[in-house]
């Protein structure tokens, strides 16, 4: 399993190699553009051909998925740790049947205490960040925790089997893929390995 995050900020030609990477078969796509109000979200929705909607995440903005067709919602780690007391009420104004929720975790021991079932859980940093230059990985090794756990931080092609080793179940992925000169070739190399 691969989730890509988006870049915080806009690239040139980002929709134009997000499309190239759905067509090669990207499941995950988690929007997460902290800097944008529900109106430039929605903008920047409206330039994903629609037939795509399907496998995009939001992590701001959770009332799109009322909107849009989307996969599901991601929570960061303050957004859980601030409405997921009462997620009953959180939840209410939103239509989640058929979605994904997702968050992220730091810690592995506070993601296997985590009450809430979530569909999956992204755990960084297990390598040092390729997109965040002062965030250094700490080698996670989750073998001994029984949720679906996606690996991020310092995700290359050149890693995934160790990835595998700590017992991830995939990866998540920003500056291995944003940052590289062809990122629709890495993409299918990494795409290559889960399959």
């Amino acid at each position: 399993m691969i989730v890509l995050i988006a870049p915080e900020k806009d690239l040139p030609n980002e929709i134009d190699i997000l499309h190239e990477l759905f067509q090669e078969g990207l499941e995950y796509y988690h929007l997460r553009k902290p800097d944008k109000d529900v109106q430039a979200y929605a903008t920047y929705l409206n330039k994903i051909d629609t037939s795509y909607h399907n496998r995009i995440v939001i992590h701001e903005h959770h009332e799109l998925i009322n909107t849009f067709n989307l996969k599901g919602i991601h929570f960061q780690e303050q957004q859980r740790i601030d409405h997921l007391d009462n997620p009953g009420r959180y939840f209410k104004n939103l239509s989640l049947f058929g979605k994904t929720i997702s968050s992220s975790f730091h810690d592995p021991k506070e993601l296997e205490d985590c009450y809430f079932e979530f569909d999956y859980h992204l755990l960084s940093p297990v390598f040092s960040s390729i997109s965040k230059e002062s965030i250094t990985g700490r080698g996670f090794d989750v073998n001994g925790i029984d949720k679906r756990i996606i690996g991020m931080g310092g995700v290359t092609e050149d890693n995934l089997k160790t990835f595998d080793t700590l017992g991830y179940k995939g990866i998540g992925v920003l500056g291995g893929i944003w940052n590289s000169e062809i990122p629709v070739t890495v993409f299918k190399k990494m795409k290559q390995h889960f399959q």
